[in-house]
């Protein structure tokens, strides 16, 4: 059987170059057609995830245009619960940190929550600027 990977997720956003840098400085994620976008040769920037995974920073004024499928327009500002983060557990701690230098509010702990890999130890959660739910989790390694 063949493996079934997340390629993106989109996360609708009212200034793509400010969540950029959101994500870029804060999160720690590594920015995607930034230069592109900012240039009006890209419709949206993305931050990378994994070598196979993207966030694309979709503007909301985009929402519109969005038909590829019949009502797709209607899903801008549609809720997502969040998006879950993994990674290890110092980048874990590390995110924190930044977080709550930056005077990102952030969750208290959970742990041992369900994810793809099984429990993982520790988790939080924090909004980025527009609002968006991110949870963030280290697993042991």
């Amino acid at each position: 059987m063949t493996e079934t990977h997340l390629d993106h997720v989109v996360l609708w956003v009212n200034d793509p170059l400010a969540s950029l840098e959101f994500y870029e400085k804060t999160v720690g994620l590594t920015g995607v057609r930034a230069a592109e976008y900012a240039e009006g040769k890209a419709s949206f920037p993305s931050v990378r995830v994994s070598a196979g995974s993207l966030l694309d920073l979709v503007p909301l004024t985009m929402a519109g245009s969005m038909n590829a499928i019949p009502g797709a327009e209607a899903t801008a500002g549609q809720p997502v619960n969040h998006v879950c983060l993994a990674m290890d557990k110092q980048a874990f701690e590390a995110l924190r940190g930044r977080l709550e230098d930056g005077g990102v509010a952030v969750s208290p702990y959970s742990h041992n929550s369900f994810g793809a890999r099984g429990a993982a130890p520790r988790s939080f959660y924090f909004r980025d600027p527009d609002g968006n739910i991110i949870e963030a989790r280290h697993y042991d390694e």
